[in-house]
């Protein structure tokens, strides 16, 4: 074969398989960003949730005992509603036999509306000091409460106390519950009440700043004079009595519609009012206080300077009594669809803003629930899995490691061993040199799939050193893994045809023990045992213990419940026959060796597994390499899967893997090991955010179940188990990648994605199976 170089100053066309992978390559970037936007799509949803729910940013402290030194006397000993008109900080008070009914750390669910449909009975309004959190949980019933005419002011978004809080945090908690608001019922408001504050008296040095910065944004900020206390849930004789003004006294009155049980308030609210009514009293918000007050004071300064002789009113007086009507009239309500004298309208980017976060609580709201449930449902299915693996696993090992167990007459006659091979020069001869020991009488066939670095070539030379005469070498141009397979099963001249990977070798007696079940008639195909050659890297041990305890365990209970998935490429044998019935070796998936193995089943051939036949794989070497194998694993078992969606309605022992096998692969492999992650990720969440020791403690029980696992498929394998000493890391960082290639692998599914058979980075460090530790 002639080479031709490119004339000098002329770039090289890139080859058809160059082409084909500079253009996957470029179709997985958007892939893998997808997934990884899926993933801080996730996590940022469970952060907004914790945050909802005081989880995240959370903070308990409450301050007492503090001083008074920096607060005015006049504040202390003023009314409850503190407002900075012009700069300066004044109060006002409630007149009496009035009462301003204010609840506090709603809305809630299942009282709030109670309380609303008992306030709209008598006629009553209210005012309602929001946690943000709950409005932008709860948007409904707060667009209620306003449409009612009722009043709403600020608790803050988490319930905090805000003398602890820096100057940013404060700033945040105000804005995001005005955006919670403007979500919800399209108003903002100019009324605050701190959280854990009472009356005025209880201001202290460092709440003291927090109102007055408050103040010079705008805010009113309201205390109490009478407190029902009927968070303590002491009867609802007591909760009447303690919020019932003394001597005829107007009153600001705390009840709360939230933050605990209230039925209690709900039973006291009706025979209240109905009490305080009988009494003379009058019920209005605490915008209608202020508005009353600065009535008031326009007409008291209309009479004093517009008296006309013979004692008649001038116009300002007149027009200060309009002024007070109106005052009273949107104390009461604004029924007739009038804002609140403290609402503001929500308009522009508030607005917007305000509803984007409605949504995004409310996707929570619906979402981490959701998942809760569902991990629920995967720990239980994890856990059954290892049950299962276990139970059966150990029964498939008694029964095939019994002295009694034979499948049928030894089967002596030579087999085809198949090598299909691209670009295999640092393996191909190790490969060679551990076939030349077999035990079992064999003709090789060598398909060199468009090889550019000399694998034929290396194939003849090895073969020719070791005196091999039994082996075939077959070029072919590149056309990928199944066609390499089907070229060597058509040129194979035995019945049945064992297949490897380029980089495998095998022990002598491999091949015998891997052929001995097609003694039964009706067994089509077996799958082998691969072993991990390269582990001692921390990767190398990583993938280790996946094929001992994930693979093989599998496979064991697979294997006896009749429904193997997977016959693994680097060591798999089949009649040919079966072989060329099912037609080949597809090139549909990516996943040729469970395409095949599903097809046997469906012809109606047993699929079984031979623990003892063991191959010696070279396991990819970096995160990389890994990435693009396991990617390719995970994609084509989805696309060999979906090729074969239709073996659930077979019937007969055909249908055997629609019907067991299937929904255990989908379960297993899949819908399992998507959720999984969901596992550490609310695991990591809880210890940061929750209770750590419990968190940890539930993470150290799965570990502990898992090495009970893992420790058992060492046995069962005849492993070492100081490979085990590395699987808490395993868990911590390899497992999460293993995740993230599945999540991948489902976006390019749901994608439409294709790829083409991945050539991975060889090094030929795994040699012959006797040097193997």
């Amino acid at each position: 074969m002639t080479t031709t170089r490119p004339s000098r100053g002329r770039r090289r066309a890139p080859s058809r398989i160059e082409r084909a992978a500079g253009k996957a390559a470029a179709l997985q970037k958007p892939r893998v960003i997808l997934a990884g936007l899926l993933l801080l799509a996730l996590t940022s949803v469970m952060l907004l949730d914790g945050y909802l729910r005081a989880e995240v940013g959370g903070d308990q402290r409450v301050r007492t005992g503090a001083g008074t030194s920096t607060v005015p006397d006049d504040i202390l000993d003023g009314g409850p509603i503190l407002t900075f008109r012009g700069g300066r900080a004044t109060t006002v008070s409630v007149p009496d036999k009035t009462i301003a009914l204010t609840f506090d750390d709603g809305p809630n669910p299942t009282w709030t509306p109670e309380i609303l449909a008992i306030l709209e009975k008598y006629d009553v309004p209210a005012t309602f000091f929001l946690v943000g959190s709950m409005v932008s949980r709860y948007p409904d019933i707060v667009k209620d409460m306003v449409a009612q005419g009722n009043e709403v002011g600020i608790h803050t978004f988490t319930h905090v106390d805000l003398s602890y809080q820096s100057d940013a945090r404060v700033d945040r908690e105000m804005e995001q519950t005005q955006l919670a608001l403007a979500g919800a019922a399209g108003i903002t408001t100019t009324l605050f009440r701190a959280p854990y504050s009472s009356k005025t008296d209880a201001i202290d040095n460092y709440s003291w700043p927090v109102y007055q910065r408050l103040g010079e944004d705008g805010y009113t900020s309201v205390f109490v004079d009478t407190d029902s206390d009927d968070w303590k849930r002491p009867g609802v004789s007591n909760i009447i009595k303690w919020a019932t003004p003394e001597d005829g006294k107007g009153a600001s009155v705390l009840f709360h519609d939230a933050g605990g049980e209230r039925s209690q308030t709900i039973a006291a609210l009706p025979t209240y009012i109905e009490k305080m009514k009988a009494a003379g009293y009058t019920f209005t918000t605490i915008s209608g206080v202020t508005q009353a007050q600065d009535a008031a004071a326009r007409e008291t300064s209309g009479q004093q300077a517009g008296t006309l002789p013979g004692g008649e009113t001038g116009g300002a007086g007149a027009d200060g009594a309009d002024g007070g009507t109106d005052g009273a009239d949107a104390g009461d309500g604004g029924a007739d669809g009038r804002l609140q004298a403290a609402h503001r309208e929500a308009t522009g980017l508030t607005l917007y803003e305000g509803k984007a976060l409605v949504a995004a609580v409310t996707v929570a709201e619906w979402t981490v629930p959701t998942l809760s449930v569902g991990l629920a449902v995967v720990g239980v299915a994890v856990m059954g899995r290892f049950g299962m693996m276990l139970i059966l696993a150990r029964r498939h090992h008694r029964k095939r490691n019994r002295g009694r167990f034979s499948w049928g007459p030894d089967v002596t006659r030579p087999v085809s061993v198949i090598v299909p091979a691209y670009n295999e020069k640092e393996c191909i001869a190790n490969t060679l040199e551990s076939l030349a020991r077999s035990t079992h009488p064999i003709e090789i066939i060598i398909v060199d799939d468009g090889s550019t670095d000399g694998t034929s070539e290396i194939s003849r030379e090895a073969a020719e050193a070791l005196g091999m005469t039994n082996v075939r070498v077959i070029r072919q141009e590149n056309a990928g893994k199944p066609a390499a397979l089907n070229n060597g099963v058509r040129n194979a001249s035995c019945d049945i045809v064992v297949m490897m990977d380029g980089d495998t070798v095998f022990e002598p007696d491999t091949v015998r023990r891997l052929v001995q079940p097609f003694a039964d008639p009706k067994v089509g195909a077996v799958a082998g045992n691969a072993k991990v050659g390269n582990r001692d890297t921390i990767i190398g041990a990583w993938q280790h213990i996946e094929y001992v305890m994930g693979f093989n365990l599998d496979r064991r209970m697979y294997d006896l419940l009749r429904c193997m998935p997977t016959i693994p490429g680097a060591i798999g044998a089949f009649r040919r026959d079966a072989v060329l019935e099912v037609g080949g070796m597809s090139e549909d998936t990516l996943a040729e060796d469970t395409d095949i193995t599903i097809a046997m089943h469906r012809a109606g051939w047993n699929v079984v597994y031979q623990e003892h036949a063991r191959a010696w794989t070279e396991a990819p070497g970096s995160l990389k390499q890994l990435w693009s194998q396991r990617y390719r694993w995970s994609y084509g078992t989805m696309q060999a899967l979906w090729k074969h969606r239709k073996s659930l309605t077979d019937k007969g022992p055909s249908g055997r893997f629609g019907r067991v096998g299937m929904p255990l692969v989908v379960l297993f492999q899949i819908v399992t090991p998507v959720f999984a992650p969901l596992i550490d990720v609310f695991t990591a969440y809880s210890m940061i955010f929750v209770d750590f020791k419990a968190a940890l403690l539930a993470w150290l029980a799965v570990l502990c179940v898992q090495l009970v696992c893992a420790a058992y498929a060492f046995r069962l394998d005849g492993e070492k188990y100081r490979y085990l000493l590395m699987m808490p890391l395993q868990q911590l960082a390899y497992r999460q990648m293993m995740y993230l290639v599945l999540i991948h692998s489902c976006v390019t599914a749901l994608t439409g994605g294709r790829l083409r058979w991945q050539k991975l980075k060889r090094t030929g460090e795994v040699g012959t199976p006797a040097g193997v530790s």
